[in-house]
């Protein structure tokens, strides 16, 4: 039976006013409905809005510790309920029990880095110029915070923009993506369940035309933080700002991977494909392009071209490499599969959906390597978002570093060599947020800043870490003269 979902405003699970519902369904098998959540309006998001005006100060004016007893008793209830959530997120948005189990898995750990982070909102002493006085800081919320997130990661993303907003008091709603909303439904479960007072959070699921529109343009909101695609983040930024909003965005990416004449071929590919290929490469840090010398170029190829024959497709309970999440996204990662052959790249692997009767009606794709790409092709300049790599021919690292430069996002870079000097130097001149030596371009510690450059964020606030506090939080300057 698929899972009937209410919308969590001011503390109770109710129904949109308009009354519909919007259903979900399983990529992997289609024919399959997994949950149904609701389809709200504009009213629905202003009143959930006016709940967290209304709540927030008396949650700020909590001990910040015992905030963090909320988050800390929320992160055990989702440890308890882990192997519930894994089997969701791979129902809903199609990736494997391994990769959905790890993103559970650092919901978790962020809802307690960020308890623990609660007791360290103190602010910071300095000295005075002038006798007799005190000069000190003190931290206090922005406010109302809107929360945006996106399908690929359904529970990570709510959880670093959650759990730091409510760990300094502010009071937030949350729209969350509609193909794959049920990792958000599931924080909000636990954080009922933990004690959170009324109002302080709330969800309200539909389309971002009404809903989300009504949550970023509303007087009361503050704060707005969205992750998604390019074309909606600027939108996003331009009315949030319009009204003086704080606001981060963080958008998507055409991740390079350099591979010098220095670096082992075997460990490059084996770098690149897990950053090419892990969560069916719907993942705003996948490795999209790969950079070679050409010393080690025809090698690299064959190896990379190997590694993704190797991947094992099918339903996310057994195999490797799930569906992509949706029909539209299939159809999109194939149409650029065809521009890319059109414009002359050479197909060594994949390039079509897999047959077979475990696939059914699902929305597979074949792991894909296209050779002899030009920087100037479509397929190495605009993102793709699937298991798509394109490898390109380099003379020198100088020419990997500018081609790796020259598109117009800057997110998430690595470079596999066996020359320190390169690595400093890949560190110093890549145009990346996150940079990344003899690793693959995905995965990030949730303990350190994570954000882009160029178009692949607003460039204003850094998530996670200190930095996710930052965004959340306004500094005062205390003169006690005594």
């Amino acid at each position: 039976m698929p899972t009937a979902n209410a919308n969590y405003v001011d503390g109770r699970w109710s129904e949109s006013t308009a009354g519909g519902t919007f259903e979900t369904t399983n990529p992997a098998d289609p024919a399959e409905t997994v949950a149904t959540y609701q389809q709200s309006t504009a009213e629905d998001a202003e009143t959930a809005v006016s709940a967290a005006a209304r709540a927030q100060q008396g949650w700020a004016d909590t001990p910040a510790p015992e905030r963090g007893a909320v988050l800390r008793e929320t992160a055990s209830i989702l440890a308890d309920r882990k192997g519930e959530i894994t089997e969701l997120l791979t129902r809903e948005e199609g990736k494997t029990h391994a990769e959905a189990g790890g993103e559970v898995g650092r919901a978790i750990d962020i809802f307690h880095y960020y308890a623990e982070k609660s007791r360290d909102l103190g602010g910071t002493a300095k000295a005075a110029s002038g006798a007799r006085t005190n000069l000190y800081t003190v931290v206090n919320p922005v406010g109302v915070a809107g929360l945006i997130t996106p399908w690929n990661y359904p529970i990570a993303i709510p959880a670093w923009k959650i759990a730091p907003a409510l760990a300094t008091g502010n009071s937030i709603v949350v729209k969350p993506a509609s193909i794959a909303a049920g990792g958000a439904i599931a924080i909000f479960e636990a954080l009922d369940e933990a004690g959170l007072p009324d109002g302080v959070a709330n969800v309200v699921t539909g389309p971002g035309r009404t809903v989300g529109d009504a949550i970023i343009t509303h007087e009361d909101v503050d704060a707005v933080s969205f992750t998604g695609s390019g074309e909606v983040g600027h939108l996003v930024y331009d009315k949030a700002t319009d009204d003086g909003k704080r606001v981060q965005t963080e958008l998507g990416g055409k991740n390079p991977t350099v591979v010098t004449d220095s670096a082992s071929v075997a460990e490059a590919a084996d770098v690149v494909a897990a950053g090419a290929f892990g969560v069916t490469g719907q993942a705003c840090t996948a490795c999209s392009r790969a950079i070679v010398h050409t010393d080690a170029y025809d090698a690299f190829v064959d190896a990379i071209v190997d590694r993704a024959e190797a991947i094992e497709v099918g339903p996310g309970d057994a195999y490797e490499m799930g569906p992509q999440v949706s029909e539209a996204e299939l159809e999109g990662t194939l149409e650029y599969i065809d521009v890319a052959t059109t414009e002359g790249a050479s197909l060594r692997a994949g390039g079509g959906r897999p047959e077979g009767d475990r696939f059914g009606e699902g929305y597979y794709v074949e792991p894909t390597v296209f050779a002899d790409v030009e920087p100037s092709h479509r397929i190495a300049r605009e993102e793709v978002f699937g298991p798509v790599l394109s490898v390109i021919e380099v003379e020198d690292f100088a020419e990997a570093i500018a081609v790796a430069n020259d598109v117009e996002y800057g997110l998430s870079a690595s470079v596999v060599t066996d020359d320190h000097g390169e690595a400093r130097r890949f560190v110093d001149e890549i145009e990346a947020g996150v940079a990344k030596i003899n690793d693959e371009t995905t995965g990030l510690e949730l303990h350190v800043p994570f954000g882009g450059v160029k178009d692949s964020s607003s460039e204003t606030w850094r998530e996670q870490g200190d930095a996710g506090i930052g965004f959340y939080t306004i500094e005062r300057t205390v003169y006690d003269a005594y």
